[in-house]
């Protein structure tokens, strides 16, 4: 538990920066995305490509916002299933909750 905290407080906990499995799905949707990308920006002018940039940037700020709002929900429902999980006045009929 001790380390579990230092990581936290020293940053070394950052569920955001998770590395990909290789070659799992999403590391190969994510190699689909970048060639199509760069194909599309290829076929486009300069000012169109800066529309496509100014659109995937905002794509990834609402992923990146969407991640974090879904793991708040998480953590907490995570945190509620410990805090049953060593609650031994729970309802339980049986002798010493076992």
């Amino acid at each position: 538990m001790r380390k579990t905290l230092e990581d936290l407080y020293y940053g070394s906990i950052t569920p955001c920066d998770q590395q990909m499995a290789p070659d799992s799905e999403l590391e190969k949707a994510e190699a689909r995305v970048t060639k199509y990308e760069n194909q599309l920006m290829e076929q486009l002018e300069e000012i169109d490509q800066e529309t496509l940039t100014k659109l995937i940037r905002s794509q990834h700020e609402i992923n990146s916002i969407t991640a974090t709002e879904n793991f708040i929900p998480g953590f907490r429902l995570g945190v509620r299933l410990m805090a049953e999980c060593i609650n031994d006045n729970d309802g339980d009929t049986r002798i010493g909750g076992e």
